[in-house]
C-alpha cells in the first residue's frame, strides 16, 4: 500500500511540475473526527426522482435500474418515449408535451445528440413565447444538467436524443472492467 501511495505521489508531482498549487497537504494525524467530510452519491438517492446514470447509442440507463430505448422525454417521476430521431426533427408538435403540462416546467433541457447539432432558432423563440426556458446542449452535457437541476428540486424536464458518437475515457474503461469483474462473482466468490 505504501509503495502504491509513493507511486501516486510521484505521478502527481510529475503531472503538476511547474504548476502553482492552491492546496496544502495536511498530515492525517492533524485531523480529528470533526474535520471529516461526507459525500452523497446523488444517483443512488431515490427521493430525488429519476436521474440518468448513463447513455449509449441505444438509449439511457436510469437511476431506477431501467433502460429507456431511443429518444426520451424525462421528468422527475416519469419517462416517456419521444418521437424524434435527430435535432432537425424537433418542432412545435414534438415539444407540445412540455408546454401543456401542469404545473409548468421551469426549464427544458434538450440533448440534441452529438456536438454540433442545433435546434432551429424558430423553435427557441416559440418556446420563449410559451414561457419555458431552454438549455440546449449535446446529450452528454444535457444529462448532467438535467440531473443537477432535478437534484436541486427544480421543476425540470429533459428531451434527450441518444448520441451516435461519444467519447470513452480511461475512467469509463476502468468502471466497465470493475462492473464486469463484479458481475462474475456469486456470493462474493469469483466464478472464474
Amino acid at each position: 500500500m505504501t509503495s502504491l501511495l509513493r507511486k501516486c505521489n510521484t505521478l502527481c508531482n510529475q503531472l503538476l511540475k511547474g504548476c502553482t498549487s492552491h492546496f496544502t497537504v495536511v498530515p492525517r494525524r492533524w485531523l480529528n473526527d470533526t474535520d471529516k467530510s461526507t459525500m452523497t452519491i446523488v444517483n443512488q438517492d431515490t427521493s430525488l426522482g429519476i436521474l440518468i446514470n448513463s447513455y449509449s447509442r441505444a438509449g439511457f440507463r436510469l437511476s431506477n435500474g431501467m433502460m429507456a430505448i431511443g429518444p426520451i422525454a424525462i421528468f422527475p417521476k416519469s419517462v416517456l418515449s419521444w418521437d424524434v430521431n435527430t435535432a432537425e426533427d424537433i418542432n412545435e408538435e414534438s415539444l407540445s408535451l412540455f408546454y401543456t403540462l401542469e404545473p409548468k416546467i421551469d426549464i427544458l433541457v434538450i440533448g440534441v445528440g452529438n456536438p454540433g447539432q442545433q435546434v432551429s432558432s424558430k423553435i427557441i423563440q416559440y418556446m420563449k413565447e410559451k414561457h419555458i426556458s431552454l438549455e440546449i446542449s449535446p446529450t452528454e452535457t444535457a444529462c448532467a444538467t438535467y440531473n443537477f437541476l432535478n437534484a436541486e428540486g427544480r421543476c425540470v424536464a429533459g428531451a434527450l436524443i441518444p448520441p451516435t458518437q461519444y467519447r470513452i475515457s480511461e475512467d469509463d474503461i476502468a468502471s466497465t472492467k470493475r462492473r464486469n469483474r463484479d458481475m462474475m462473482k456469486v456470493d462474493d466468490f469469483p466464478i472464474v
